[in-house]
């Protein structure tokens, strides 16, 4: 079978596993789609459902409902298929038809919906029973049932508001009414609205003194009947025309007033004189027992309080043996101050940040009540002090699956961590990376490892911020941390040059809500490179590389900012801001040191559907060099620079084998053909599914396109169509396009991705775009022979192979 083939039985195959991910209703490929096991002999079975959503609504709102309602089949009367290998169904021991469970159905069903809203719905059903008969085994009576539903029109909240006894439950509501969610007149009714208020209102309350009051406090009163009724009047022929009007008005634009009250005593499981959910708390005395072991009780040790050591302090005590932690740490984990409400908030914000320091793996609480004060107590279970993990990774970038392959690497990470230095529970770690390249194909290398890489680095994490100043309302972070680091690294690429680096770093680290900042200051790095018979030859080939390849000394700040949060249902966004500037006028002193400004931004959207996934990216980055000289050329430093092509990028492309632009230089070098960018673009769309399950591996598959490039900013004349123009961003984008599948083990995930080069800037026929109707695994165009005919040029593939570990974003 020829290579084109070959490629167009996979891409077939691939679009079948994706229709059959999409849908069980849909797209019937095979005879024996859905087997069925272990049915019913001689009597209807249950072997397909299906609901019928009429009503005017949203489309995305019939998906919602129809993702909702599945759940709501009565177990009797709901065929559970299992998908196996991607392509069939199994129906295992399918319920035998019992009209009796519709009725059931339709209760729940009904129910699901009037809490939603929909309180004019009209629920019907259907079924019909196909034979089927398949050689000597009894026939099969398959039942489909169908139920269709006219939702009619969704209640909207019309006026809501707070009705509470208590004046001063009643103050807070008001005063907070600006942050609840509903919408007088807009926002649809659902019971998952009005309980998000009632969280809400809780965890107000619970933050301003009011520890024991709980949601079966308070109730939602929903009131659908219209308020013009109540209007006395004599004549009874217009208290007819109201109550039509009123019920006109109630099926075209149905309505209802919501408002929050107390419950009355008598329906909750206290006693009718039992209002101390109404009591105000204030925080009283706070206790840690650091030293707490996973055998030991918290009950027990409150018992015999006797036998520790104590360390008494303004706000908190401490209960300790060994002494294993300092008693003043505590000081900067304690968010809760004697005397003062207590605030629920607080306390779980203490719990967490407690959690998050590493030096702890488990938090344990009781709280005493002691008249109007609240005791508290932290029982802190220890993580083990020291540790020492090992971890191999392995990469193949690219490579020739047909007839050749390139290089494969091999790297082994080992970490030492304390996690309580100096007794401050201040975070340490060391790591030892040692990696090789191998050349899996020697025919053109002339040695086996064609790369070395060794680095050693440490990095110190304080659980506070060491700062020349003082913040305001430093307890408005969720959890703050002081980060020191270095690392020293050499690299050797045999026959083209040797790196030596030295970097090290001072920052903090903090975290508020769903945000995450993140900067250093001063962050100094040093690099020395020896160039080696290769790369000279390269440049010589390639005097642009020059600038790629300069080395200097970088003085600067860095900082990021990350924000999630979620979108609509099952939909979650992610966005990334970074920024480096390098310290200005440092050239004064040092013709060695850049001087550049470097900003990134990221932004992920991921779409959690019935069974799979559909993950999107958007990335942008640019550098700019605002100090240009000679011994350190016009580009960014090239261990700064942007690069595309390989496992988490342009995956039709090797690493740092796209670019820059729809320059030619790369491509038609003989030698050295890396790439690296002062500017970056790119975009990327993945659709994953699930093919198989097999005991702990999840087998999915995945489809994706991949778009972008790399360029420089400025112009150079030795490397033309290299700079980024908006006049030709047409012609430089890239497209990729290809298939992959995912080996999930839970803990980790293999990834196997096949990309195809749909669109390559460096192909001259066909303006760059791929003809697939002559399609070949190989692009010829700037192959280069010597005289004994063979190839001296880099291969070009029109594909590229890429493994790596974890999703690509």
């Amino acid at each position: 079978m020829s290579r084109t083939k070959i490629l167009h039985t996979l891409i077939f195959l691939s679009f079948i596993l994706l229709l059959q991910s999409c849908t069980e209703e849909k797209f019937l490929f095979a005879i024996n789609r859905v087997k069925v096991k272990n049915y019913p002999v001689d009597t209807p079975f249950v072997y397909n459902n299906k609901i019928n959503i009429d009503g005017k609504i949203s489309k995305d709102e019939e998906a919602r409902l129809q993702e909702n309602l599945v759940s709501y089949w009565s177990d009797s009367l709901y065929a559970r298929r299992v998908q196996k290998l991607g392509y069939r169904y199994i129906l295992k021991k399918p319920p035998v038809f019992d009209t009796s469970f519709i009725s059931t159905t339709r209760s729940f069903m009904n129910s699901f919906l009037f809490s939603q809203g929909y309180f004019n719905t009209a629920i019907s059903d259907t079924f019909h029973i196909d034979t089927v008969r398949k050689g000597s085994k009894p026939p099969q009576y398959r039942t489909t049932v169908e139920m269709n539903i006219d939702v009619g029109k969704r209640v909207i909240i019309d006026s809501f508001g707070y009705d509470l006894q208590n004046t001063g439950l009643q103050r807070i509501a008001k005063i907070t009414s600006k942050a609840s969610k509903i919408t007088p007149g807009k926002t649809p009714y659902s019971k998952e609205v009005l309980g998000a208020e009632l969280d809400r209102l809780v965890d107000i309350y619970r933050s301003r003194g009011y520890y024991l009051l709980q949601r079966s406090n308070l109730v939602t009163v929903v009131d659908t009947g219209n308020i013009a009724l109540l209007n006395l009047t004599v004549d009874p022929f217009e208290q007819m025309r109201l109550a039509e009007q009123a019920q006109q008005k109630k099926q075209e634009n149905p309505a209802a007033t919501v408002s929050i009250q107390q419950r009355r005593l008598a329906d909750t499981a206290n006693s009718t004189q039992d209002t101390s959910f109404l009591r105000r708390f204030y925080t009283g005395n706070i206790y840690y027992f650091p030293e707490t072991y996973i055998t030991e009780l918290p009950d027990t040790i409150l018992k015999h309080t006797a036998l520790y050591k104590t360390h008494n302090f303004r706000n908190y005590s401490v209960y300790y043996m060994q002494g294993l932690f300092r008693p003043k740490i505590f000081r900067q984990f304690n968010f809760l101050h004697f005397e003062r409400l207590y605030n629920d908030n607080l306390f779980y914000k203490t719990v967490n940040t407690l959690n998050q320091t590493g030096a702890w793996k488990q938090v344990d609480t009781r709280t005493v009540i002691r008249g109007d004060s609240l005791d508290i107590y932290y029982f802190l279970y220890p993580d083990r002090k020291q540790n020492i993990s090992y971890n191999l990774e392995a990469s193949r970038n690219t490579g020739d699956v047909l007839t050749s392959s390139n290089f494969f690497g091999l790297a082994l990470n080992t970490t030492y961590r304390n996690r309580n230095v100096w007794h401050n529970a201040v975070q340490s770690s060391t790591s030892f990376v040692n990696g090789v390249e191998l050349s899996l194909n020697q025919s053109q290398t002339n040695s086996l490892i064609q790369a070395f890489q060794i680095s050693l680095g440490q990095t110190y994490s304080f659980p506070r911020a060491f700062i020349p100043f003082k913040i305001k309302r430093p307890g408005r972070f969720d959890f703050g941390r002081t980060v020191i680091s270095a690392n020293a690294s050499y690299a050797d690429r045999r026959d083209y040059f040797r790196l030596r680096s030295f970097v090290a770093d001072y920052g903090y680290d903090w975290k508020k809500k769903n945000k995450v900042w993140q900067t250093r200051f001063p962050n100094i790095e040093l690099y020395a490179l020896d160039t080696l018979p290769l790369l000279v030859q390269a440049f010589e080939q390639n005097p642009f590389l020059r600038n790629s390849f300069n080395t200097g000394k970088v003085i600067s700040a860095r900082g990021s900012l990350v924000i999630t949060y979620p979108g609509k249902t099952n939909i979650t966004n992610y966005v990334r801001f970074s920024s480096e500037l390098s310290v200005p006028w440092l050239y004064k002193i040092s013709d060695r040191i850049y001087e550049f400004v470097k900003a990134e931004a990221e932004y992920r959207k991921t779409i959690n559907m019935h069974k799979t996934v559909l993950a999107t990216r958007a990335f942008a980055g640019i550098g700019y060099n605002y100090h240009v000289s000679q011994s350190l050329g016009i580009t960014l430093p090239f261990y700064k620079q942007f690069i595309a092509g390989g496992p988490n990028s342009m995956r039709a492309w090797g690493l740092r084998q796209l670019g820059l632009g729809s320059s030619l230089l790369s491509d038609t070098s003989t030698t050295f053909t890396d790439r690296y960018g002062d500017m970056q673009l790119e975009a990327n769309v993945e659709y994953r599914y699930p093919i198989a399950h097999y005991s702990s591996l999840n087998l999915g598959g995945a489809f994706f396109v991949d778009a972008g490039n790399i360029w420089n900013v400025r112009k150079d004349t030795d490397n033309p169509k290299s700079e980024f123009s908006i006049n030709r961003l047409g012609k430089d984008v890239a497209i990729g396009v290809g298939t992959g599948l995912r080996f999930d083990f839970n803990y980790f995930l293999i990834r196997v991705d096949m990309g195809i080069k749909l669109k390559d800037p460096a192909r001259l026929e066909n303006n760059g775009w791929l003809d697939i109707a002559h399609f070949t695994w190989r692009n010829h165009e700037f192959d280069k022979y010597n005289d004994e005919g063979k190839l001296i040029s880099a291969k070009r593939n029109n594909y590229a192979v890429q493994l790596g570990i974890g999703l690509p974003f």
